[in-house]
């Protein structure tokens, strides 16, 4: 850009920052989102299982903003190295952000779903479950703002104890199953609410290695760390 006029040059750079702006603004949506479907589950809170599908509408128009702006820079701006990396690794993260607006919808529409189950399962390990994966989340989207690399090394290993947390909860509740078939129904939904939450931290994960791109030029190892029965089947395989 350095034989562009100024103003041209201030408008690509007005364009990067509202492309920016777009996707923090997504961030912040879909944070609400995942929270109050936590919420919604964890205390049976039916009003605050209203609100994540309501949002999901919002997210995605941001979704088809970014993407259309996105596209517009590079194909009127030809930008190169640092800059194309950040816009190509913007386009993906809003991608991954609609995405977890879409779990946390189908947790909040799960919630009320869910039945109390007696003193014999605890919820111990969803909650701390949800805890993690939303301050992979908030880690994550600060990250993207920021252009942290610090931080997004800092999502991408925590994926770990995600995994690891998932794979506790999956076999307390299928042991839970099986000691009381009349449990089916209610394990079933918690299954499927940890599941979206495992989702949401991948996607948090996505967006760390993404940033973690855009910011250094490098790519993170394309295997993960893994918990649980992963990596163990991981350890088998090598």
């Amino acid at each position: 850009m350095g034989n562009e006029p100024a103003h041209t040059v201030t408008r690509y750079d007005q364009e990067l920052d509202r492309l920016r702006g777009i996707v923090a603004r997504m961030g912040g949506l879909v944070e609400r989102q995942t929270a109050q479907a936590i919420a919604a589950v964890v205390n049976q809170d039916e009003e605050a299982a209203i609100e994540p599908p309501e949002l999901d509408t919002e997210v995605d128009a941001l979704e088809r903003e970014a993407e259309m702006l996105a596209i517009r820079i590079l194909a009127l701006r030809a930008p190169m190295a640092v800059d194309l990396r950040m816009i190509v690794a913007v386009l993906k993260m809003s991608g991954d952000l609609e995405r977890i607006g879409d779990y946390a919808s189908s947790i909040a529409r799960r919630a009320m779903k869910v039945e109390p189950l007696d003193g014999a399962f605890s919820f111990s390990p969803l909650r701390a479950m949800a805890r993690l994966v939303q301050e992979n989340l908030h880690k994550a989207i600060e990250a993207m703002v920021e252009n942290d690399s610090t931080r997004a090394m800092e999502v991408w290993n925590a994926d770990t104890a995600v995994d690891e947390l998932y794979t506790a909860m999956f076999r307390e509740l299928v042991t839970y199953m099986m000691e009381d078939p009349r449990k089916i129904g209610p394990c079933i939904h918690l299954l499927f609410v940890a599941k979206n939450l495992e989702r949401i931290g991948d996607h948090a994960t996505n967006i760390a290695e993404r940033v973690y791109y855009a910011v250094t030029g490098n790519m993170l190892p394309a295997v993960r760390p893994r918990g649980g029965a992963a990596r163990k089947d991981a350890n088998k395989q090598s």
